[in-house]
């Protein structure tokens, strides 16, 4: 059983609706911080809980799990006309498969198709509407009236209300980035600790805990203190006594603390926590149920050999669990492999196995550490090799008051020569891209190369930079039109030889030993104190305002 797309609207990050599609076993989110990652992770757990942040999300409501946008057009509605507006709601669809799902089975969703699924919805209780109506006739309303609001859910047959019990997928949460505590336990290990038990266990961990109260109440020093706190108290004519929590029917699962080599579990490095919830959550062995398993950035606090373990662990334990895993981490990426990889950009999504086949397969042979960067940077610039990376960051820190391209979301990327490729990812995501390029001595190879991207079929988002001058000289076999030759047009021999520290007395002599020592004349350029000019085509790259 599985969990085959996700519909959100109105939840944190997403103003509207949202759609994604997951994959059976591992799903891995790549994006910018704000493309909604965690979103995501939060609304999965969420529909299948209830639970946001380790608490019931009923009782802790706040217009905060709302998208901002949502309620500030609502508030602003309500200014203008005064009147009962209908209230922003939220909505998360959980699609599923497999066996147990007919009673889930039915239209009642987004897309009124007949499959199995269930509905979250936070929205406005009707019973409310004249209460809300004389609230608006006050006027006033800054917030949202979260009071008058409703949490349920509801299967896609359209039965009437189901509760979280009936869910038959269940959710582990792991979040390296922080701990949740309740009473002093770390609220997700306790819940993982909880489903890993069988029904029987959990009746003896029951009975232990009981045990434990009479022998506590049994011990003479608290017989003492609390014959002592009956005699102090002017309470009331009541018993009042120290006890142990046994109220409820689970309270055992608060009172009682995890611990690993002696040590409470909240003391243990967030990574050594991150390993021992996510093997737990792995090793859930109930026969009926099938467990999800979302995993927020796994790479915080881990050492390179711990992620790679923890990785291991997941592709060989994980079995037939689905796994959603949001990461910054092109190790993580690779690892687990590139074409379980959604990419997440301005809530569009991409994946490889989306693209064209060759693109696809040249993304796969990777590391995937470049494609990440042309996800995760506000702009890239992409270029072949690091010569040219070089004089492009010097270009930049020239014409930015000392700030390099990283320093402004810019990220400057050796691709070789595979520009297209990337080019069709930035396409895909709307990713802005500025292209540097050589023309060689042939323009009209290089349009005819950029055909897609140039004339009548630009694109807003992308930019193709290249002289547009051809040069010619006395040497024969040399290109006159890289960026070399193009640099030192843009400059002066005796500028150069300063800054190379040479003494060659005719540009030609100059251009072939730059070109002999490419990334040595870089760093050169890179480091030097020097005025510089640059070429037109690079200028154009760098500027800030695509």
């Amino acid at each position: 059983m599985n969990i085959t797309k996700i519909h959100i609207e109105n939840f944190k990050t997403f103003k509207g609706s949202f759609k994604l599609t997951l994959n059976k076993g591992v799903n891995i989110l790549v994006g910018d911080n704000e493309a909604g990652k965690s979103t995501i992770i939060e609304a999965i757990h969420l529909a299948l809980t209830g639970l946001h942040n380790g608490k019931y999300l009923k009782n802790e409501l706040s217009q905060y799990v709302f998208n901002n946008e949502v309620v500030a057009e609502y508030i602003q509605g309500l200014e203008q006309n005064n009147t009962a507006n209908p209230l922003p709601k939220i909505l998360i669809e959980v699609f599923i498969e497999g066996e147990e799902t007919a009673e889930f089975e039915g239209d009642g969703n987004s897309e009124k198709a007949k499959v199995s699924g269930f509905s979250f919805k936070v929205e406005f209780d009707e019973n409310y509407q004249k209460e809300y109506e004389d609230l608006v006739k006050l006027g006033g309303i800054k917030t949202l009236p979260i009071e008058y609001y409703n949490v349920s859910w509801l299967s896609f047959s359209r039965d009437e209300s189901i509760t979280p019990r009936a869910i038959p997928i269940k959710s582990a949460l792991i979040d390296s980035s922080s701990n949740k505590l309740q009473n002093g336990s770390d609220i997700y290990i306790s819940r993982i600790v909880k489903e890993f038990l069988e029904s029987n266990e959990i009746v003896e961990i029951s009975q232990a805990h009981r045990r434990m109260k009479e022998s506590f109440m049994a011990e003479e020093a608290i017989k003492k203190i609390n014959e002592k706190i009956k005699i102090a108290s002017k309470i009331s004519d009541k018993k009042v006594e120290l006890s142990v929590e046994l109220s409820s029917k689970n309270a055992w699962e608060s009172s009682l603390m995890t611990y690993l080599e002696d040590v409470p579990f909240h003391y243990i490095g967030k990574g050594e926590q991150c390993l021992v919830k996510t093997k737990l959550a792995l090793g859930h062995k109930k026969a009926k149920e099938a467990n999800i398993i979302l995993l927020e950035e796994p790479e915080n606090h881990l050492s390179y050999s711990k992620l790679n373990q923890l990785i291991h662990d997941i592709k060989n334990d994980s079995g037939e669990k689905q796994i959603l895993i949001s990461t910054h981490s092109s190790f993580v990426a690779n690892k687990l492999g590139l074409e379980h990889l959604i990419l997440l950009n301005d809530k569009k999504t991409v994946r490889l196995n989306e693209l064209s086949e060759g693109t696809y397969k040249f993304f796969e042979k990777l590391s995937g550490y470049d494609t990440l960067r042309l996800i995760l940077c506000k702009k890239a610039i992409l270029v072949e090799g690091d010569s040219d990376e070089l004089v492009i960051q010097k270009a930049f820190v020239h014409n930015n008051e000392g700030k390099l391209p990283i320093e402004k979301g810019i990220d400057v990327i050796s691709v070789g020569t595979s520009f297209l490729r990337f080019l069709e990812i930035s396409e895909k995501i709307g990713a802005n891209v500025a292209v540097v390029t050589d023309n060689d001595g042939n323009i009209e190879a290089v349009k005819n190369k950029y055909k897609n991207y140039l004339g009548n079929n630009a694109k807003q988002n992308i930019k193709i930079c290249f002289d547009l001058d051809i040069d010619t000289g006395s040497i024969q076999d040399f290109n006159y039109n890289t960026l070399e030759p193009k640099f030192l047009k843009a400059n002066s021999r005796e500028a150069l030889n300063k800054i190379f520290e040479t003494a060659y007395q005719s540009d030609d002599d100059l251009q072939k030993y730059m070109k002999a020592n490419k990334t040595e004349c870089a760093l050169k350029i890179f480091e030097t104190q020097e005025t510089l000019n640059f070429p037109q085509y690079i200028l154009d790259a760098i500027k800030t305002d695509q």
